[in-house]
């Protein structure tokens, strides 16, 4: 099946520019390679991206335009694609001190895919504090006690989407701009030019949570892609298309004289174009613009990829946002994964499909391209190579790097594609080599005809759900990394979209049931299974949440297991449902908390859900609940200030087709 949402990202992405990087044939080359080119000097990058920017030229600037039902327009002057690419829309503390709450002691922290890398999400707290982003309102709750107590309300200024890190009294915002679409005014029915807008990163002091204080800002051309924090030391993942100030002008009328008119003009800036409208820059505060990257620290792939710029940024808190360090690919990004040592980016070519906006049309054959930085030191990050894999990932969680081994699940189709019976899904182990990343082993035949729902790596273990009709669980022996194995397999109605490692030898998945008849979904499941015996998988226990979808399904942020008590809290809808589970006693519900003391004409759905000593909190668009651990009874309530997001422009969102689940 494929979402109406995931139609709606791949036709604007065919809006956009169907051939995110630079064609199809130039795409498949340069994902073949792994080595990348460094640029000598400015003029040589420039000389460069003006020789491959200009054919793509129009009347329009780069690219088709775009009607405003988001379609593209039928003009046969405007058929060039755009040759840049639309950036895609993810330890335990130590105690310093007798009274400061720990991290998976006294307090849940962010369910996260790799221990001692944290990942940004609207929820953060430090068991004293609890921060939750709503809307462009930032709100500080007091949860040392059982009952909540709101203390201040920051209003964010920039950015729809928003998300937070926490590191002691410093507290990151990452607000995410999206792109702005805005009518022309004398060809406002046939066009909409598209203008990125800035991200925002905001320093906040939360040193006094009463008072919220904002330290400073950093604006960064191009969109925010991802984050990841290490210690105090965070990595900003960006994307950004080139040019990023050329002054591209509009057809005064859509007449062939109009047209070649403006085109002309379009090409004429680009060949009297500076360095500076080719580099993306950074501000800090209201103070000058600076170059995120210098000429020589970008790379490229040998064969053209597309003008797209990606970036890491190195920000060390306890410093201050300004950036310490800076790396960037002239290339796209779109899943990021982190270890705490390595840092992965992907990127991938939407070109390898006829036409992206009818996703009936099968894709034709491709590789993802992985990107490896090293983020060892505190201060530095170091690209250290690329290489490919066969086919598509669907999100992080199809990377995973033990023991200095990555490894990666693809499959043949896109998740917003669908299944075909000639479509299979790969397990290929990547090591450092050779300059870049060097294939160890692979193996295939994972879900003929299916495509990948949830990937999860417990050690050299390895777990992999597909679905078409019913879902095969697969289980693969990783311990030989020239050797993978699929060694197991479970199959059941329905299917699980996300993992969750319960102990050494138990998985819980979330997902949907089915109608065996229909093969359509029917709601919300939850299933343990025994991985004991990675040969022989079965599943002990299953328990139907009813009719619904979990917001833990497709964002793992929204799941909560709390080890100590063996608590699994899942949103769903209105509620969040809590859960027993054991191998003894299986899956036993506990009760559903539902935010009744909200005022509001109907009940808010809930989003995270937080341990912090024996209060279960929940979060929702309306406040903060809390509950007793064990016996969920009703212990208090902060309300938040309604949000109060202002009007704007029409906002075409960054596409997150990675992360979405149909």
């Amino acid at each position: 099946m494929i979402s109406a949402r995931r139609v709606l990202l791949v036709v604007a992405l065919a809006a956009f520019g169907a051939a995110a990087m630079g064609g199809t044939a130039r795409a498949a080359t340069a994902a073949k390679s792994s080595r990348l080119v460094s640029f000598s000097s400015c003029p040589a990058l420039l000389t460069y991206a003006k020789a491959h920017a200009t054919p793509y030229v129009g009347p329009y600037g780069f690219g088709r335009p775009v009607t405003t039902s988001i379609g593209v327009a039928k003009s046969a002057t405007a058929t060039a694609a755009a040759p840049y690419s639309v950036p895609s829309l993810s330890t335990a503390a130590s105690a310093t001190d007798a009274t400061t709450p720990v991290q998976g002691v006294d307090y849940s922290g962010t369910n996260v895919q790799e221990v001692g890398v944290d990942e940004p999400d609207s929820v953060k707290t430090d068991g004293k504090t609890l921060f939750a982003v709503e809307g462009n309102q930032l709100n500080a709750v007091d949860v040392s006690g059982p009952q909540p107590k709101l203390l201040d309300t920051l209003t964010l200024d920039n950015g729809w989407s928003h998300e937070l890190l926490l590191s002691g009294t410093h507290l990151l915002v990452l607000s995410r701009g999206g792109y702005w679409v805005q009518p022309l005014p004398a060809l406002s029915a046939q066009i909409l030019p598209i203008i990125p807008s800035d991200s925002v990163i905001t320093e906040i002091d939360v040193s006094n949570p009463s008072a919220l204080t904002v330290m400073n800002t950093l604006t960064l051309d191009g969109a925010y892609v991802d984050a990841r924090m290490v210690g105090s030391t965070v990595r900003i993942v960006s994307s950004s298309q080139m040019p990023l100030a050329v002054p591209f002008a509009t057809p005064q009328s859509a007449t062939t004289a109009g047209l070649a008119a403006a085109k002309a003009t379009n090409r004429a800036a680009v060949a009297s174009s500076k360095i500076s409208a080719w580099l993306p820059s950074y501000r800090i505060g209201s103070g000058p613009a600076r170059s995120v990257v210098q000429c020589r620290d970008i790379r490229r792939p040998v064969q053209f990829s597309g003008l797209g710029m990606l970036t890491v940024l190195t920000i060390d808190l306890s410093q201050g946002l300004t950036p310490v360090d800076s790396t960037a690919i002239m290339t796209d990004g779109r899943i990021v994964y982190a270890s705490p040592t390595s840092l992965y980016v992907t990127t991938e070519s939407w070109a390898s499909r006829p036409d992206p906006s009818s996703p009936t049309d099968a894709p034709s054959s491709v590789t993802t391209t992985i990107n490896k930085f090293d983020i060892s030191s505190p201060t530095k990050t170091v690209y250290m190579g690329s290489g490919t894999v066969q086919g598509y990932l669907l999100d992080q969680w199809s990377m995973s790097e033990f023991q200095g081994v990555l490894r990666v699940v693809s499959t043949d189709a896109p998740a917003w594609w669908g299944s075909s019976g000639d479509t299979q899904s790969y397990l290929t182990t990547l090591g450092q080599g050779n300059g870049g990343l060097v294939q160890l082993g692979r193996v295939g035949g994972l879900g003929q005809g299916d495509r990948v729902y949830a990937v999860r790596f417990v050690g050299n273990a390895g777990y992999v759900v597909t679905f078409k009709q019913v879902d095969p669980l697969y289980t693969l022996d990783l311990s030989d990394p020239a050797n993978p194995k699929v060694v197991g397999e479970v199959t059941l109605p329905g299917y699980s979209s996300y993992l969750h490692p319960i102990g050494n030898d138990l998985l819980l998945g979330i997902g949907q049931d089915v109608d065996t008849a229909t093969n359509e979904p029917t709601g919300t499941q939850v299933s343990l299974f025994d991985v004991s015996d990675l040969a022989h998988p079965t599943r002990l226990f299953h328990d139907s949440l009813g009719q619904g979808w979990s917001e833990a399904e497709s964002d793992h942020h929204a799941f909560l297991y709390w080890a100590p008590t063996g608590l699994v809290v899942v949103p769903f809808g209105q509620q969040a449902v809590a859960m027993h589970v054991s191998r003894s006693a299986g899956i036993t519900e506990l009760g559903r908390i539902v935010q009744t003391q909200a005022n509001q004409s109907s009940l808010p759905t809930i989003d995270r859900s937080v341990v912090v000593g024996s209060s279960l909190l929940t979060v929702s668009s309306a406040g903060v609940a809390s509950n007793g651990l064990t016996s969920l009874a009703s212990l208090g309530w902060a309300p938040f200030p309604a949000v109060t997001t202002p009007p704007g422009p029409i906002r075409l969102p960054t596409p997150m087709i990675s992360n979405a689940k149909p």
